[in-house]
């Protein structure tokens, strides 16, 4: 066992990557307020940087996988991790989680920064952010430590952004499937309708209502988010959306960008044909048919590293 700031981790080899370069492991990281996460850790030979991969509401960390084992092949440091109440962190019964998205961006994403940094300290450190991965980075304590951020899918979620042919569809499930599930099976049964794991009933209520509010998690502002390191952000930023991605429209992208008020960012909006996708949307990025689009992250993150790391 071993413990650093609040980290502990629990170490089980269990893969190896077939060119002997990489190793992966699963961790298991302790958040400040004692909630344990699983997570696992992507070990390049010689790391020249370090990435925590920020999931999507209700995604497993297995999800990023094969994508994480390409950021460890182009020599990064990767954890991904599954947030309080989702897959393997989630313990015991999910009626009785007290997970939410406040404690997700307050109390998972720091802790998991923190291991990062502690596994591979003299390297710079960036955050990987998939929707809630990048909108959830201001309420994080130790935000300023990272070097940058690349974000795919990553906006505000408004309704009232979203095209009609949608938002009917995200109106139902917002208004009518979470606020049921919650009230008959104390949790919402999102996997029911393709919107990933199961999600605490504190998650998903957040989810609803900032998603309904006049502006992601700035809704909470003064209420449920009480501090916040939003306007402190000046790292360096790049937010890729996919042209037929129906949550992260281009509307919603820069609607999240205003709660950001101080980070330079640029928006890429990309479309699926001129890459020889039939789509994208608000998940594939991360799927093998989509990996010619992953040098975009690297090249992103090469972009931000000291000249000494890169001429050595």
């Amino acid at each position: 066992m071993l413990t650093c700031h609040c980290i502990c981790f629990t170490f089980n080899w269990f893969d190896q990557n077939q060119n002997h370069d990489t190793m992966h492991q699963d961790i298991s990281i302790t958040c400040k307020d004692n909630t344990p996460l699983a997570a696992t850790l992507f070990v390049p030979e010689s790391p020249k940087a370090a990435v925590m991969i920020g999931p999507a509401t209700g995604i497993k960390r297995q999800f990023y996988f094969n994508f994480a084992n390409y950021l460890c092949e182009q020599g990064f440091g990767v954890i991904s991790f599954d947030n309080r109440g989702i897959g393997e962190s989630l313990k015991g019964n999910i009626r009785n989680s007290d997970a939410s998205l406040v404690l997700w961006g307050s109390q998972d994403m720091p802790a998991v920064l923190s291991a990062l940094q502690q596994r591979f300290p003299s390297v710079p450190h960036f955050l990987m952010g998939h929707s809630a991965g990048g909108q959830l980075a201001g309420l994080m304590h130790n935000v300023t430590e990272l070097s940058g951020m690349f974000n795919f899918g990553s906006s505000s979620g408004s309704l009232r952004n979203m095209a009609m042919s949608y938002k009917i569809k995200a109106h139902f499930f917002m208004n009518v499937f979470i606020p049921l599930n919650n009230l008959i099976f104390g949790h919402t049964k999102s996997h029911l309708v393709g919107m990933g794991e199961p999600l605490p009933k504190q998650v998903a209520r957040q989810w609803q209502q900032w998603c309904n509010g006049q502006g992601y998690v700035k809704t909470a502002f003064g209420n449920e988010v009480t501090r916040h390191w939003y306007d402190t952000v000046d790292f360096t930023s790049h937010w890729l959306l996919a042209s037929d991605d129906d949550i992260a429209c281009e509307r919603n992208a820069r609607d999240m960008l205003t709660v950001y008020p101080n980070m330079p960012a640029e928006l890429e909006i990309i479309e699926p044909q001129q890459h020889g996708l039939k789509d994208i949307g608000h998940m594939k990025f991360f799927s093998r048919q989509c990996q010619s689009l992953w040098p975009k992250a690297t090249s992103f993150f090469e972009g931000h590293l000291p000249p000494s790391i890169l001429a050595g």
